[in-house]
């Protein structure tokens, strides 16, 4: 009897006879486990980065194909040089009032920060979290998108909020979540929340949020509004399944959507190597679902405010979402909870070869003829008078284990209409 012929042509009895082990097999010295580049006790070294020059990246059209933009995904997007000055196709050419505005949000952003970190150091909060070296982010973007708009934020864009004036005191009400905590007490410090502001719940899962922010983006596609939303993750969780599945519903139905990777080097004590980032750049994964996506010099202000305005009206535009990498380094600890010496050089940060976020866009306003380092440090003492006063009117309602929303809110905005069990439990707590 011949051999049985499957309907490809294959012959089973070839497919079903053992076959003998070959002499040659996979060692187990090939099974590569990534290591950064630096460990505490080396001297900084960034020399293997290679970055093109200032100006030097194209800006396609917003309406270009993402098939023919692909390069972009693996260069850089630079504006501003080491002298200030801004140069090339993606240079916004803001008018000054917008970059003092933007300076301004950034410095009291970092000066918040500083405040906020001493407060946890104080036993005044459980948890803090910095943002230091990644300002430009949060910051341009709260100033190029709408409030009308929706940020699906980190925990590391309080710009966001900072930038759109949103009361600092509240901030830090929720991070003492002491009896005014707008949240009341229903989240970690710097989970801030605040729909009129544009800025959804943040969520300590953070790809979760990219989920969310393409459902939102859909639903607003529907009721035909115009608006947006802009999501971002770490690169660490790029590696989850809540990013690959927001990328393929947001390439699928062209969702409205600025999907945000902050690489900043590192995740929670484990490098962006783990995630992938020494095989390929992170923008390059939207390549994959058929997205545009840009590289940008996370640490220069008018590099992001460009990139996120071409991905703004592409998603007006009804053209679908973008992806952006923003590499940028993350010169604090993971958190208040995190010793950053434990895993890299201590004084790593201070070598970044992309500079400080801030300092770039004062010296570029200098450079303009707009700014002076004693402007500078006008500002910098006003600030700090201004976050000073916000602390104080904040610990006078209390801080950390001195003031706590009352127990009774506890069972409010859990269900629409409150069903007998929980009115049971009200009673019992409540002694009604």
């Amino acid at each position: 009897m011949g051999a049985d012929v499957l309907r490809d042509g294959t012959c089973l009895n070839a497919m079903t006879k053992p076959v003998a082990p070959s002499s040659q097999h996979v060692s187990p010295d090939s099974i590569v486990v990534p290591q950064p580049h630096c460990r505490p006790g080396d001297e900084p070294d960034f020399s293997r980065l290679d970055f093109p020059a200032v100006g030097s990246t194209r800006r396609p059209a917003v309406d270009e194909s993402p098939d023919k933009m692909r390069e972009l995904a693996y260069g850089l997007i630079r504006v501003l040089d080491e002298d200030g000055c801004a140069g090339g196709e993606w240079n916004p050419e803001l008018d000054v009032d917008t970059l003092r505005r933007a300076l301004r949000a950034m410095v009291l952003t970092r000066t918040f920060d500083d405040r906020m970190f001493r407060a946890h150091r104080q036993g005044k909060t459980s948890f803090y979290m910095k943002c230091t070296g990644e300002e430009a982010i949060g910051c341009a973007q709260a100033i190029v998108l709408s409030k009308e708009d929706m940020f699906f934020p980190t925990y590391r864009v309080q710009g966001i909020l900072i930038t759109r004036d949103y009361p600092l005191v509240q901030m830090m009400n929720q991070i003492y979540s002491n009896a005014s905590d707008p949240l009341q007490g229903r989240q970690l410090p710097i989970l801030y929340s605040a729909r009129e502001y544009g800025f959804f719940s943040l969520s300590g899962n953070v790809g979760t949020q990219y989920c969310q922010a393409v459902g939102w983006a859909m639903a607003n596609t529907y009721k035909n509004n115009g608006h947006i939303a802009a999501a971002f993750i770490g690169d660490g969780s790029t590696a989850t399944y809540d990013f690959h599945h927001a990328l393929n519903f947001a390439a699928v139905y062209r969702a409205p959507v600025i999907l945000n990777i902050t690489n900043n080097q590192w995740a929670i004590s484990s490098f962006q190597g783990i995630a992938g980032g020494q095989q390929t750049t992170f923008a390059a994964r939207g390549i994959g679902y058929g997205l545009p996506a840009l590289r940008v010099d996370g640490n220069d202000f008018l590099a992001v405010y460009a990139a996120t305005d071409w991905a703004a009206q592409r998603a007006r535009k009804g053209l679908g979402a973008t992806v952006i990498e923003f590499y940028t380094y993350r010169a604090e600890g993971h958190s208040t909870s995190d010793d950053p010496s434990k895993y890299r050089p201590r004084d790593e940060a201070a070598h970044w070869p992309m500079g400080d976020p801030v300092k770039r866009l004062k010296q570029h306003l200098i450079a303009l003829g707009e700014w002076s380092d004693e402007q500078h440090q006008a500002m910098e003492a006003e600030l700090v008078a201004e976050v000073r006063a916000a602390a104080r009117e904040a610990e006078a309602v209390g801080t950390l284990g001195q003031s706590r929303p009352p127990v009774s809110e506890m069972f409010e905005q859990v269900f629409k209409s409150p069903d007998w069990r929980l009115e049971r439990q009200r009673q019992e707590v409540l002694g009604q």
